[in-house]
């Protein structure tokens, strides 16, 4: 467990970055409600992130570039509402960070002031880099997200395994380092060889987080559908499951519609 759970005090910033100096690894999950917010803050998770996965696990998109930033504000002030002591990440959603850097830092004060969230989650390297250092001068943390970033799926074409070629393994190392330059204090780097990735997180003094990067890194997030089981269909290589509640609620569901039709429920000491 999190020295920072025992305690109970806020994860901040500079939580997460004394927690890289030392040694003590990150846990992160996803979350988009209020209900999910308040477990995962009460179970001592570091970082919630509100994720543009929103589009997929709550909405039903087959990608993440549907979520507007109305949407990405009302699900991030819904976890704000129940998470007290977690660092609470929102991901800027597809077009709202895109090369217009006046643009970007109006549509992340937004975020920031209609959500309450403690910072904010970017996809991209150099080509947004402007846009992601005014946000960061104007007084907004950041997170930057390279390897796999699902906005650009449409150029990738598919969600494989990025970097494995040396060309754009070393355009990752170098935007890494650009990212943590102009002040990111933590970079997520999603499904990208894990030699690389701790190579990575050993060059850099901010914590690298990794979803499918292997253990040599600094922290770990998932999709917290997926880690506790709720979604059977989706089973990548780096995916664990904590728990069956695909199971647990099908049988509940079950056992409550056979009740009902069987009058079982309610019985007389669940009526008035």
């Amino acid at each position: 467990m999190s020295t920072y759970t025992e305690n109970n005090r806020k994860v901040t910033v500079s939580t997460i970055l004394s927690m890289k100096q030392q040694g003590e690894k990150i846990a992160m999950l996803t979350a988009y409600d209020y209900t999910m917010a308040t477990l995962l803050d009460q179970g001592g998770v570091d970082i919630i992130l509100v994720g543009d996965s929103a589009a997929n696990v709550m909405a039903g998109y087959t990608t993440t570039l549907p979520i507007t930033i109305d949407e990405m504000i009302y699900h991030a002030r819904s976890v704000r509402n129940g998470a007290q002591r977690a660092l609470i990440a929102v991901d800027m959603p597809f077009g709202s960070c895109s090369g217009n850097p006046m643009q970007s830092l109006a549509n992340a004060v937004r975020m920031m002031k209609e959500s309450g969230a403690d910072a904010l989650k970017i996809e991209g390297g150099v080509e947004v880099a402007d846009d992601i250092k005014k946000i960061i001068d104007a007084g907004i943390p950041v997170i930057g997200h390279l390897g796999l970033m699902p906005q650009s799926i449409n150029k990738y074409g598919s969600y494989g395994v990025r970097a494995k070629g040396d060309e754009e393994a070393e355009k990752l190392i170098n935007d890494t380092l650009l990212l943590e330059k102009i002040g990111c204090f933590a970079i997520v780097l999603e499904k990208i060889p894990a030699t690389l990735a701790q190579k990575i997180a050993q060059s850099v003094k901010i914590p690298i987080i990794g979803i499918g990067a292997g253990a040599g890194v600094d922290g770990q997030v998932l999709v917290v559908q997926d880690m506790l089981g709720m979604n059977k269909a989706f089973a990548p290589k780096f995916l664990r499951r904590y728990a069956d509640l695909h199971t647990v609620i099908m049988d509940a569901v079950g056992n409550y519609i056979s009740d009902v039709k069987s009058s079982d429920f309610p019985n007389e000491k669940e009526s008035y």
